[in-house]
């Protein structure tokens, strides 16, 4: 796509980023907030600024957006001091009219609020106004204290809420994005069929899964696998814990939870065997297969997501499994990790136009499994599936 001369490997319309602006305003006004302020510093879970401005936070370093009501954005993010221009390049952000820059790190403590001194000034450090937050756990303490300090007049509320609602509907644009990720992952896991192989290691195999990604135009890239023989668990690994040499007779456990070229999230988890598969590990996918089923046709508007967490629990621990407790369903969109996730304590009931992730274990001392798929959430209940590889172990 190009924008003023930028060439983007995908990006989102300035149509699309209108509406999200316009809709985001329209609740501004009925709160009577004068300006959102959000930060993220990495993409797997830096959706708030991407979904802003089409600019993804990177490497740690805070990228912070001012959305006025009635004004264009300032953002701020790591470079030089004027005259310096490393932000960003102006032509390619949208709706933006300030581009400040300063050098701070996150390692350089005195340098922790740099930025923060820059919002100060672009707000304006006589107002009076009212600052909504949005995803005021990744803002940093350092930078809170010094905008509460600065800005004594102004009252600064939490917005996330609002925001995550609209953020959470997806629109055709963003659905059809969302369906170019899941078909990437499909060819990921075609490709993964194809090297793994006894005698390598799961991490060589992760880092050809990783560059199939980017091959296919993958912005960020997370690959997490594990292998191990039959008669104990083969739970999925982070990098470091993939040093194992996958040998004959292993399962191998995958997840590729990658991006696609304009950003959007969706995720497939599935198991792979090297030889015959064992009949215990058939069964236990074919189980995990019911237990997405029983999600799925729960998965409708209004649905309270503590209500699917309690029917994915009970039928697994009635079939001799271990109960879920962490997350095993959950919104995604610029976020790998997004609103509603299918928890107790999550109060966000589902809607129409969701994209949710779907991934039960069965899981016990000696086995684990899963299954691990996109969903739309439609008017009536639930899409296709969006991945289109079979859900079964795959024999390598």
């Amino acid at each position: 796509m190009e924008i003023q001369g930028q060439t983007f490997t995908g990006s989102i319309s300035t149509q699309e980023l209108e509406r999200r602006w316009r809709e985001v305003r329209e609740r501004m006004r009925e709160e009577k907030i004068d300006f959102l302020l959000m930060q993220n510093d990495n993409e797997f879970n830096g959706g708030y600024v991407k979904y802003f401005t089409d600019i993804a936070a990177k490497g740690g370093s805070p990228f912070t957006v001012i959305f006025p009501l009635d004004d264009e954005m300032t953002t701020i993010s790591h470079g030089g001091k004027p005259p310096g221009d490393f932000g960003p390049p102006a032509s390619i952000m949208r709706g933006v009219k300030k581009r400040l820059t300063a050098p701070y790190f996150r390692s350089l403590t005195y340098t922790q609020t740099y930025d923060a001194q820059l919002a100060v000034e672009a707000i304006g450090n006589k107002t009076d106004g009212k600052i909504g937050i949005v995803g005021k756990s990744n803002v940093s303490m350092a930078f809170f204290d010094y905008l509460q300090k600065n800005l004594p007049r102004a009252t600064c509320v939490d917005a996330t809420d609002f925001v995550d609602e609209i953020k959470a509907v997806k629109s055709d644009e963003e659905i059809k994005l969302i369906r170019e990720t899941a078909a990437l992952q499909d060819e990921v896991i075609a490709y993964a069929k194809k090297i793994i192989q006894p005698g390598k290691k799961e991490s060589e195999i992760v880092a050809d899964l990783i560059h199939k990604a980017t091959y296919l135009g993958s912005q960020e890239q997370l690959v997490m696998a594990g292998s191990g023989p039959v008669g104990a668990p083969v739970p999925i690994r982070r990098r470091q814990f993939q040093n194992r040499v996958v040998q004959e007779g292993d399962q191998f456990s995958l997840l590729v939870e990658v991006n696609g070229p304009a950003g959007m999230y969706t995720e497939i988890g599935r198991t792979f065997f090297l030889g015959r598969v064992p009949s215990e590990l058939s069964d236990a996918n074919e189980l995990c297969k019911e237990a997405q089923e029983v999600t799925l046709k729960r998965l409708k508007p209004g649905a309270n997501p503590g209500e699917l967490l309690r029917a994915n629990n009970d039928f697994l621990v009635k079939k001799g499994f271990f109960p879920e407790t962490r997350l095993y369903a959950h919104g995604q969109g610029y976020d790998l990790v997004e609103r509603p996730a299918l928890r107790e304590d999550e109060p966000m009931k589902l809607k129409a136009r969701m994209n949710i992730t779907v991934h039960p274990v069965a899981a016990t001392s000696k086995l684990w499994v899963w299954v691990c798929d996109n969903y739309l959430i439609t008017d009536s209940g639930v899409s296709e599936c969006l991945h289109k590889t079979p859900k079964e172990i795959l024999p390598v």
